[in-house]
């Protein structure tokens, strides 16, 4: 059984880690949350509140795409027993132009 952690609301949201990876430099980290992702997202198992959960779960996706875009690596990092780090670290990108993320989204979408 995994114990409960109470966790807040995700460090930068969807937006503010889109436009992050517009500006980032190659290597460059940016911690999304901590917590326990997979039990913060999870509804009837997360303590957030419903906002929240909503805000973090478009948070999560939104990293997990701009990895499957090759923009990020996802990391993750222990803080202790069930809590972690979540982290986005820049990738080196080639001719990128600002707001290139964005547009990247929301073709993959």
């Amino acid at each position: 059984m995994i114990a409960r952690i109470s966790t807040s609301a995700p460090a930068v949201s969807d937006i503010t880690l889109m436009a992050w990876v517009d500006v980032a430099e190659p290597g460059a980290r940016l911690v999304y949350h901590r917590g326990f992702l997979v039990i913060d997202t999870t509804p009837n198992v997360s303590t957030l509140g419903q906002p929240a959960l909503e805000d973090l779960r478009a948070t999560a996706n939104a990293a997990y795409r701009l990895s499957e875009l090759g923009r990020i690596h996802l990391v993750q990092e222990r803080l202790g027993p069930d809590r972690f780090a979540y982290l986005a670290i820049a990738r080196p990108h080639k001719g990128a132009v600002p707001s290139a993320a964005v547009k990247q989204l929301a073709a993959a979408a």
